[in-house]
């Protein structure tokens, strides 16, 4: 799961094949980094910051610098949408930035960051599973690719296997998948805004604005003490705003436009090495045995399902 807030549908024009040029290998190293870095951004922000709080101030503010953008660059007009695809906007946030990325935002409170990834892994595995409910039958390779994920999920959620993480933890992040998958799913098929820009900023702002009326209902209001946040966290969160949130979205988007689907989808199996990357050399996180094979084999799964759908076969 990206911790961005995008959407996930597929353009209106698939780009031409060809060769893959500078600007666009470019694109996907942003996206590459900087979303599998956003699972650290979050580890550090919860350390001394309430999470949903922390989540409902990244994204109403990245929400709304990204309409003061557009407004500046292509005028006010731009941001005119409708009741419904205001809703619809509405809709996918709330599945995306609350249910999705809040739950991970809360289970990295006691998940390691690299272990948080490779269970969000697995998102590209519950689409599959969603477009086989729907009627829409993918190939035999993509199913086999979910079943050969699920197997790696249950490697990683065996209670024991993560050694002092608690599966409460694990199972919130595996919910928090579902969430965000249900969230892509249904942003294709509900009349968003045709400007993904402005669908994303207004996904931002309503997913903020949910993120901080959970917070209050859990209570976080009573834990927080600004004076208390340390200076690390604060630097995270900016760079959950502004690169995670901001520069990874313009990335994605113009990738979305610029690339063929299934190679921007590749970022659902880089992620998560960058994270554990990250997460061994800032934090020293250490992931187990089991760990570690439940997580090659969701990224091997991912790896079949996007491989058949970059084919066609999906």
């Amino acid at each position: 799961m990206s911790s961005v807030g995008t959407r996930t549908s597929a353009p209106t024009a698939t780009p031409a094949a060809g060769r893959i040029s500078g600007p666009v290998w470019a694109a996907l190293g942003v996206v590459y980094v900087v979303w599998g870095s956003t699972y650290l951004g979050i580890r550090v922000v919860v350390e001394s910051m309430p999470a949903l709080f922390s989540g409902a101030v990244r994204f109403l503010a990245a929400g709304a610098l990204l309409l003061a953008l557009l407004a500046v660059r292509e005028g006010v007009g731009v941001l005119k949408v409708t009741g419904r695809q205001l809703a619809a906007s509405g809709a996918v946030g709330l599945l995306l930035l609350v249910g999705g990325n809040g739950g991970v935002v809360i289970a990295e409170g006691s998940v390691p960051s690299g272990l948080a990834a490779l269970l969000v892994a697995a998102v590209p595995l519950y689409v599959v599973v969603l477009r086989t409910v729907s009627g829409d039958r993918p190939g035999w390779a993509a199913l086999a690719g979910v079943l050969l994920g699920l197997g790696g999920l249950a490697v990683l959620a065996v209670p024991g296997s993560g050694g002092s993480v608690k599966l409460g933890g694990v199972l919130l992040v595996l919910a928090a998948g579902v969430s965000w998958a249900v969230g892509s799913f249904a942003s294709a098929r509900l009349p968003m805004p045709g400007n993904p820009l402005v669908a994303s900023a207004y996904e931002m702002l309503i997913g903020g604005a949910g993120c901080a009326v959970v917070s209050l209902l859990r209570g976080e209001q009573h834990g927080l003490h600004l004076g208390e946040v340390t200076t690390r966290s604060w630097v995270a969160l900016a760079y959950l705003v502004l690169v995670g949130s901001l520069l990874g979205f313009t990335a994605y988007a113009w990738l979305l436009q610029r690339a063929p689907l299934g190679l921007v989808s590749t970022y659902a199996y880089v992620n998560p090495v960058v994270a554990v990357f990250l997460g061994w050399l800032v934090l020293g996180e250490r992931l187990t045995g089991a760990e570690l094979l439940g997580g090659l084999i969701v990224v091997a799964a991912v790896c079949v399902v996007v491989t058949t759908a970059r084919r066609g076969k999906a």
